[in-house]
């Protein structure tokens, strides 16, 4: 177990001048502290080392507390401030996949490092190491606080992009052109509709985090970062629920169109009724076996019936036709 740990575990260290990648041999050597003058990001993916984190934590003096919270099995998102640390809880979608899974992550923060950790393997965060190792942009003169702006960040740019890319995908397929009251169709836009449900679920929760982490007083955590996250999180919670109208507005086309369709068929198949009705009415009465049937006897009764109904049958399509019923 612990060399699992310790092959999923990664640091990166870094300051203005210095910048250095490394991997643990042993769990001591995991050293969490405010001390040094470098910001240390620590990695690691899995959570299924809860017994190590614990000597982590007992190791490195933090707050008890924490070791309670790992030992948990379900994590709301959360973000509760500690002794001179942050722990957040979240749940991330992974959006490289169709089914748009999800994934746990746990954000352990304080002034001079950031343990970040991750239920599955991979994550967005390869720009921001680049960025680091390369001394590109102003996040190696920047403290801790920064470099969790950057990760919530890449998290919250990554919902964009798959949204985005989703969105464009489904415009295709859901053209407001080419709408179509079949199953098939609807399915589409049903399934859609799921897809939005699970972005919004997500980029709500991220952003009722933000929030949280806006109210947070701690040493060397500057809180503007975050503002400009939320705006971020809005936007996109404004563009879901824009196309979710759009949507909604589709499926009540289709039944719009399927009520029209069926009050057209309803609607002849009424006419053929009225203009057949009064036409089975006089078969019926001729079509009696009484003897006493005067009309019967008539050398030309058949003839005169049948002009009969052919009378009664214009009258009513011209009747039809007068108050415009089709």
């Amino acid at each position: 177990m612990e060399n699992d740990f310790l092959k999923n575990t990664s640091l990166i260290s870094y300051s203005k001048k210095n910048y250095e990648k490394t991997s643990y041999s042993s769990i001591s050597d995991v050293v969490l502290t405010n001390t040094t003058p470098s910001t240390e990001w620590l990695n690691t993916y899995g959570l299924n080392f809860r017994n190590i984190f614990k000597k982590i934590i007992i190791n490195n003096n933090l707050d008890d507390f924490l070791i309670k919270l790992f030992m948990k099995e379900e994590h709301p998102n959360k973000v509760i401030l500690l002794d001179d640390l942050v722990f957040i809880s979240t749940r991330v979608l992974k959006t490289e996949s169709k089914d748009l899974d999800s994934e746990q992550m746990f954000f352990i923060f304080s002034s001079g490092f950031l343990w970040s950790i991750q239920e599955k393997s991979g994550d967005y965060f390869n720009w921001i190491r680049e960025r680091l190792e390369g001394d590109k942009g102003i996040v190696r003169k920047k403290k801790a606080d920064y470099l969790l702006y950057l990760v919530l960040e890449s998290i919250v740019d990554n919902y964009e992009e798959a949204y985005q890319k989703n969105a464009d995908l489904s415009s295709d397929k859901l053209n407001a052109e080419i709408i179509k009251p079949t199953p098939e169709f609807t399915s589409l836009v049903e399934k859609r509709k799921q897809e939005l449900f699970n972005f919004k679920k997500a980029a709500i929760s991220l952003k009722d985090m933000i929030i949280k982490l806006e109210k947070i007083k701690i040493a060397d955590f500057d809180i503007k970062y975050y503002s400009e996250l939320k705006e971020q999180t809005s936007n996109l919670i404004s563009n879901i629920d824009f196309e979710l109208q759009e949507l909604e507005s589709k499926i009540n086309l289709i039944f719009s169109i399927q009520g029209h369709r069926l009050n057209e068929v309803m609607k002849t198949l009424t006419i053929l009724s009225v203009i057949f009705i009064p036409l089975t009415f006089l078969a019926g009465i001729y079509g009696m076996n009484f003897e006493n049937i005067p009309e019967l006897k008539l050398k030309y009764g058949y003839f005169i019936l049948l002009g009969i109904m052919v009378l009664v049958t214009v009258i009513s399509i011209w009747y039809f036709k007068r108050k415009k019923w089709f």
